[in-house]
């Protein structure tokens, strides 16, 4: 079992909590991506947490597209309410040169604190020792969310790895069934290249028959797969090596998916024989499935 485990790039978490009026929220949720892409919200006026919390996320985690949302309220709390002196004398002085008519009456104080504008209510502000500790424990939750992130992607990345191991060990069979297919022995090559060469001298006598076994030689050695043989299996061999070491391997692993689709399409390529085309498609068909896995992997 390896110290590092194999990791998904899919995961989700929740963290919350509350400090004196305060209560807070992190989501965080990850899917697919070629590196890593953190999208990260906060409320204004956290900015300072917005900041620190795209550096922890980016120090944990080192591929995915990764949602980061925080969310933040204050409790109800009663304001104070404050003239606006300046205001008010300014609407003052404004009134003295409006000519009144007989049938109005004059300002009076209420209808005058009542104009929006003269009277504010101040909302209550955190003192500085206080925010500094609302922004630390915000930050201690993004921690613990974090962790729950990194343990669901732990959990689904230990399932892909298996369905790995699985298509490893079925791509090794059938590499091991291509090896010993009957059709890429030597006396069945060299039967198939003495017919190929009746067949040409029977529709034409003034072909160099030579010179036509010559032709089938080099033929032969070009369709042989002995190297896309070898280096499948040393694929194999590099494959389970980086799912054992674990860590953020979905690069290397996505680039031997590359390779594996690489050489099954040059055996295919090569074979002349009906048996071994067989094993090539059913080779295809898993080294697909995969590459399609490894996609998840971070």
């Amino acid at each position: 079992m390896s110290l590092t485990a194999v990791a998904s790039m899919t995961g989700f978490a929740r963290a919350r909590g509350n400090l004196g009026p305060w209560a807070y929220a992190w989501e965080l949720k990850s899917v697919n991506a070629k590196g890593l892409d953190l999208r990260l919200r906060a409320p204004p006026g956290f900015d300072g947490v917005e900041i620190k919390a795209r550096a922890a996320a980016s120090a944990r985690l080192a591929r995915g597209s990764v949602f980061i949302n925080l969310t933040a309220k204050r409790a109800e709390a009663e304001g104070t309410a404050r003239v606006n002196r300046a205001a008010l004398d300014r609407l003052l002085a404004a009134l003295d040169d409006v000519p009144l008519h007989a049938s109005l009456r004059p300002a009076s104080l209420d209808g005058l604190l009542a104009i929006r504008g003269v009277v504010e209510v101040v909302e209550p502000e955190d003192e500085e020792a206080q925010r500094a500790a609302l922004e630390a424990s915000i930050l201690a939750a993004l921690d613990l969310a974090l962790d729950d992130l990194l343990s669901s992607r732990r959990g689904e990345g230990a399932v892909l790895a298996a369905v790995l191991q699985e298509r490893l060990t079925k791509i090794g069979a059938l590499v091991a069934q291509a090896d010993a297919a009957p059709g890429r022995q030597p006396e069945a090559v060299r039967q198939r290249l003495a017919q190929q060469v009746a067949r040409l001298l029977e529709a034409s006598e003034a072909l160099d028959p030579a010179r036509l076994h010559q032709e089938a030689v080099l033929l032969a050695v070009k369709a042989d797969i002995r190297e896309e043989l070898d280096r499948l299996k040393a694929h194999v061999a590099s494959a389970r090596k980086l799912l054992a070491d674990g860590g953020p391997i979905g690069r290397r692993l996505d680039f031997l998916a590359q390779e594996f689709s690489r050489e099954t399409n040059t055996l295919c390529a090569k074979s002349n024989d009906a048996g071994l085309t067989a094993i090539g498609l059913d080779l295809k068909i898993e080294v697909e499935q995969l590459r399609e896995q490894v996609q998840n992997i971070e």
